[in-house]
């Protein structure tokens, strides 16, 4: 049984190269199968990793979600994974249940590092099942081309059998400096470039609702359909009214976050494309807010935090595949036919 590792951090879009890549094998008859170690849950009422979801009925695999995810992390995860051995054996027992396949997909968690503490992250993990690593990584300006570089550089003197990068989800104004600047630095290390893929933001924009999972607080003015709309960017408003009318119609679906006490600042953003307002100190909005966003159709979010830490918590908020997402699926696979090396892909894992 051979495997192939997709490492990369949070937001480079790994769980969109692997389906890509299970439906690439699937075409040229190979038996598939995908494989996370480590997984994750969008907040405490979840208890499935979304990816390990939509993979499973996408290839069709018999199996429970537990031998597909045997672990489950989150930031403190010590309190629950203290006895390292046993859940080392615990992801070994679950890798033994794919030796019917020809070759098993493996996504790592967030980050390459995470749960290093105790011999779990995707590293030592990729060495133990002597997979091939492909490395994915989203580069937006020189200091994330650093962190990648590094990052690539860990995966060499780890040992591991890395086939090339990926850099993936690349922004439209950095997608020439990606492939004249950023290509060859990778190059003249000796690291293959097996792609670069431009950012799509139907593949790539998280939604309302992983927006809504990831900082909690109270949805109000919010139907089914809005859940689903695609968060573009994110602005901050703290301007007066007239400058922030200007500032929001350069942005369309966009989420915009503003304190609960700035109703001028809302109803600007309301007027424009938005697809979420988020208001921060836990205040509940004016009437005329929660009016003009009713007639809008636009979600309002109601957070208790901080206009600085409703930001950091949405670094981390990553678009999820859903299995009924069959345009985002045909994209992902277009994307890798369009911009990757995948024969060389496929060749490495034998």
């Amino acid at each position: 049984m051979k495997s192939l590792y997709v490492i990369g951090s949070s937001g480079s879009g790994k769980t969109a190269i692997c389906v890509g890549l299970a439906l690439k094998f699937k075409e040229r008859g190979i038996n598939v199968s995908y494989f996370k170690p480590v997984g994750n849950v969008a907040g405490v009422s979840d208890r499935d990793d979304k990816d390990a979801v939509l993979m499973k009925e996408l290839l069709g695999m018999d199996m429970p979600l537990n031998e597909i995810v045997p672990l489950v992390t989150g930031p403190f995860y010590l309190t629950k994974f203290q006895k390292s051995k046993a859940n080392l054996e615990a992801v070994q027992r679950a890798y033994t249940s794919f030796t019917g396949s020809d070759v098993v997909i493996i996504e790592s968690t967030t980050t390459p590092q995470t749960m290093a503490g105790i011999g779990l992250d995707s590293m030592s993990l990729a060495k133990l099942f002597g997979s091939v690593v492909l490395f994915v990584s989203k580069i937006r300006d020189d200091f994330e081309l650093d962190d990648a570089v590094f990052q690539r550089e860990v995966l060499e003197l780890k040992g591991l059998d890395v086939t090339g990068t990926i850099l993936n989800n690349i922004p439209r104004q950095v997608l020439d400096k990606a492939k004249g600047v950023y290509k060859p630095i990778f190059e003249e290390r000796g690291y293959r470039m097996l792609g670069i893929i431009p950012e799509n933001p139907e593949i790539s924009a998280p939604t309302v609702k992983e927006i809504c999972d990831i900082l909690g607080g109270e949805v109000i003015e919010c139907e089914g359909k809005q859940l689903d709309r695609i968060v573009e960017d994110i602005l901050v408003g703290a301007m007066t009214q007239e400058s922030a009318l200007n500032y929001f119609r350069r942005s369309t679906n966009k989420a915009v976050i503003t304190g609960g006490d700035r109703p001028d600042i809302a109803l600007a953003a309301l007027e424009t494309s938005t697809s979420i307002l988020i208001l921060t100190g836990g205040l509940y909005p004016d009437v005329k807010v929660i009016a003009k966003a009713e007639e809008k159709g636009i979600a309002v979010l109601i957070v208790p935090f901080d206009t600085y830490t409703t930001i950091e918590k949405l670094k981390h908020v990553t678009r999820k595949i859903k299995p009924t997402d069959k345009r985002v699926i045909d994209l992902a696979k277009e994307n890798l036919e369009k911009y990757c090396d995948v024969d060389r892909i496929i060749s490495a894992v034998g």
